[in-house]
């Protein structure tokens, strides 16, 4: 992918060698970049610049990156990255729920972050370029204005949330398994995660459901996956 207009990254991580290979790799592909050493510093930086992706360590000095998360996600839909060299489920579902829109475990290789970031922005410009307004049922999605309805009410959604959102209301009524899920919202490549399902649907269930311990719109299917029925 050729980022013909330059898309701001902000990396905050306090490895230094960490920070330097994801500043140079990233510049090379024509993104905008810039870095921070600590959290405190680089949620600063965050509502200063108005940066268009966020990377992200977890364990850093005086915030740690489940707080910038936490922090970022208060105020903007803009997209996270998690990095980190944990790589128990519990960690990650704890960054997704708070915000992350994907985790990459430490080390990794620089080939397949790069694809991830410009997958992520590619699904992203690829939604946007699809029908702008979806009407079903009890909910409403305006994709230009990353604006969420239902019943009339507006819910804030993450632009994971949203994707995922989006995905079901396209194919509302379908049974969608867990794998289908995968491969729509994160691509092939995570075939295997699928505590990243669980954590993201939990997240808009949260967010959509009037209660959430019994959904009413997205509903379990025993051990097929989903189906989402957009009108209560």
């Amino acid at each position: 992918m050729t980022v013909s207009v330059p898309t701001k990254v902000l990396v905050i991580d306090d490895e230094a060698h960490i920070t330097e290979i994801l500043r140079t790799s990233l510049s090379t592909q024509g993104f905008e970049v810039r870095c921070k050493d600590d959290g405190q510093s680089g949620l600063d930086l965050f509502r200063e610049w108005q940066p268009d992706l966020v990377i992200t360590d977890l364990a850093m000095p005086r915030m740690g990156g489940i707080a910038v998360c936490e922090a970022i996600r208060a105020i903007s839909i803009v997209p996270i990255i998690v990095l980190s060299v944990k790589g128990e489920e519990a960690t990650k579902v704890s960054a997704l729920e708070a915000g992350a829109d994907d985790y990459v475990t430490k080390p990794f290789g620089m080939d397949e972050l790069m694809a991830r970031i410009k997958g992520m922005l590619r699904r992203t410009s690829a939604s946007l370029r699809k029908e702008q307004v979806l009407a079903l049922g009890d909910f409403r999605v305006d994709l230009d204005a990353r604006r969420v309805e239902i019943q009339g009410r507006e819910v804030r959604l993450t632009p994971k949330e949203l994707e995922l959102l989006t995905f079901l209301l396209r194919n509302a009524e379908k049974v969608i398994t867990q794998k289908a899920l995968l491969s729509a919202i994160w691509g092939r490549s995570y075939a295997d995660q699928s505590d990243s399902v669980r954590a993201l649907i939990r997240q808009l269930r949260g967010k959509i459901e009037p209660n959430p311990a019994t959904p009413t719109y997205l509903k379990t299917e025993p051990w097929v996956g989903y189906r989402f029925t957009p009108a209560g």
